[in-house]
C-alpha cells in the first residue's frame, strides 16, 4: 500500500491535536475539581448533578424560612411573656381592691394602676415585628392589629396565622384574636355571676366541677344550653334559696348558710354563695364561651373601682368575677406561649432534616460530578506523556521528504 507524504503529516497533526484536546480537557477537569464541567461531558450525571443543585437551593430556601419563622416566634415569646407578667400585676391589683377597709379614693388610685396596665397591653398586643409587619397580626397587616375604640378594643387584622413559604408549617405570626380576644369565661366550663338588679351584699364564687359526666356542658351541637339560677328569698329573718333550671325549680326553700357550697342537683357543679343576700337576688350559672377579652375584662374592672358607694358584697363580685377572668385570660396567654414554645421545639427537629437533605443532595451532586483527583493526576500525566511523544514523532515525520535527500 502506498502512503504518501501529505497523508502521514495529516494523519501526525490529526493525532497531535487530539491529544492537545485531551491534554486540555484534564487540564480542565484539574483546574476545576469536576469531572463534569458541560453536559455534553456526561448528560446522565450532569441531570443528577442539576437535580441536585435544584434540592441544595429549595433546602437553602426552606433554611431562610425556617430563620424567619424562629425569630418571628422568639418575638412572639417575648410578647406573651410581657403580656403575662403584665397581666399577673393587673390580678395583684384586683386582689388589693378586695380589702374591705379600702375608701372609694383607694379603690380609684387602684383603677389608675389598671388603665397603666391595660395601656401596656395594648402596646404589647401591637408590638411590630421588625420587617413592617405585627406580630399578633394574625395572616398579615400592615397597620396595628388592635385598635381601642369607643365601644373598646377591636381586632382589625386576619385571623390565623402568616405561614411562611417553605415544605413545612412555619408560623410567622400569632392569631391576636384568639390570643387576646377569645379566652374561655368563667372558670372554663360554666360562668357564674350576679344579677344586675342585686341589692343585697352577697358574692358568688367561679365555682367547680364536682361530677365530670353530669355537667351539661358543653351542650350538644344544635342544642341550646342550660342555665341555671339560684334565687334568694327572705322570709322572717330566714333565708333560703331555690334552684332552677332554664325557670323549672330543681330544689325549693333550701337553707341558706353563708360560705357554703350549693351543689345544682344532677348537674356536678359547685359555687359558694357568701355575704347577706337580699330577698329576690338571683346568681346565674350559663356555659362557658369563648368571648374573654383582655381588655374588655380590664375596662369593667377599671369601671367597677371607679365606682362609689358599692357594697362589700358587690365589691367582692367585682373582686371574685375580675380574679377568674384574669386566671382565664392567663392561662389563655399560657396556652399560647405554649405553642410557640412548641414551633420552637419543632423547629431544631425541621433544621435537622434540612441540614440531612441538603447534605443527602450535596454528596449526590459530587458523586455525579467530582472530580477523583488521584486518578485525574494520573491520567493527566499520561496524557502529557502522550502528548510529548506526539509532538516528538511529528518532528521526525516531517523531515521525511524527497527533498531532504536531493537537495545539494
Amino acid at each position: 500500500m502506498r502512503i504518501s507524504t501529505a497523508y502521514s503529516f495529516d494523519s501526525s497533526i490529526s493525532t497531535l491535536q487530539k491529544r492537545q484536546a485531551d491534554l486540555s480537557d484534564a487540564q480542565m477537569q484539574l483546574t476545576t475539581g469536576k469531572r463534569v464541567n458541560v453536559a455534553s461531558d456526561d448528560p446522565v450525571a450532569a441531570a443528577r448533578a442539576e437535580r441536585a443543585l435544584s434540592t441544595e437551593a429549595r433546602s437553602d430556601a426552606n433554611q431562610r424560612g425556617l430563620q424567619a419563622s424562629r425569630n418571628a416566634m422568639k418575638l412572639s415569646d417575648s410578647a406573651l411573656t410581657n403580656a403575662i407578667d403584665l397581666l399577673q400585676d393587673a390580678r395583684e391589683t384586683m386582689v388589693k381592691a378586695g380589702n374591705g377597709s379600702y375608701t372609694d379614693g383607694e379603690r380609684k388610685s387602684l383603677a389608675l394602676a389598671l388603665k397603666e396596665v391595660r395601656s401596656q397591653l395594648l402596646a404589647v398586643a401591637n408590638r411590630p415585628d421588625g420587617g413592617g409587619g405585627f406580630v399578633f397580626s394574625g395572616q398579615g397587616s400592615s397597620s396595628p392589629p388592635f385598635i381601642d375604640a369607643p365601644g373598646g378594643v377591636r381586632f382589625v387584622g386576619q385571623g390565623g396565622e402568616a405561614q411562611g413559604a417553605s415544605a413545612e408549617k412555619l408560623a410567622l405570626t400569632v392569631d391576636g384574636e384568639l390570643a387576646w380576644l377569645k379566652a374561655k369565661t368563667g372558670n372554663g366550663v360554666f360562668e357564674a355571676g350576679a344579677a344586675a338588679g342585686n341589692t343585697g351584699s352577697g358574692w358568688i364564687s367561679s365555682g367547680s366541677v364536682t361530677t365530670p359526666t353530669q355537667v351539661p356542658y358543653p351542650a350538644a351541637s344544635g342544642a341550646t344550653p342550660p342555665t341555671y339560677s339560684v334565687q334568694f328569698d327572705v322570709t322572717g329573718g330566714v333565708t333560703t334559696y331555690s334552684i332552677l333550671e332554664d325557670g323549672n325549680a330543681l330544689v325549693s326553700g333550701e337553707p341558706y348558710v353563708s360560705g357554703n357550697g350549693i351543689t345544682i342537683p344532677g348537674r356536678g357543679m359547685t359555687v359558694n354563695v357568701a355575704g347577706a343576700p337580699a330577698s329576690g337576688d338571683t346568681f346565674t350559672l350559663a356555659q362557658s364561651n369563648n368571648t374573654l377579652s383582655v381588655f374588655d375584662t380590664l375596662d369593667k374592672a377599671i369601671a367597677a373601682l371607679n365606682s362609689t358607694g358599692m357594697n362589700n358584697g358587690q365589691i367582692q363580685q367585682t373582686v371574685n368575677s375580675t380574679t377568674t377572668s384574669l386566671d382565664g385570660l392567663l392561662s389563655n396567654m399560657g396556652a399560647a406561649r405554649s405553642a410557640v414554645g412548641e414551633s420552637l421545639n419543632r423547629m431544631d427537629s425541621i433544621e435537622g432534616r434540612i441540614a440531612e437533605l441538603k447534605l443527602n443532595a450535596q454528596t449526590d451532586r459530587s458523586n455525579a460530578e467530582d472530580l477523583d483527583m488521584v486518578q485525574a493526576i494520573s491520567s493527566f500525566q499520561n496524557k502529557q506523556t502522550g502528548y510529548d511523544a506526539a509532538l516528538k514523532s511529528y518532528s521526525m515525520v516531517q523531515k521525511l521528504s524527497l527533498f531532504n535527500y536531493v537537495n545539494p
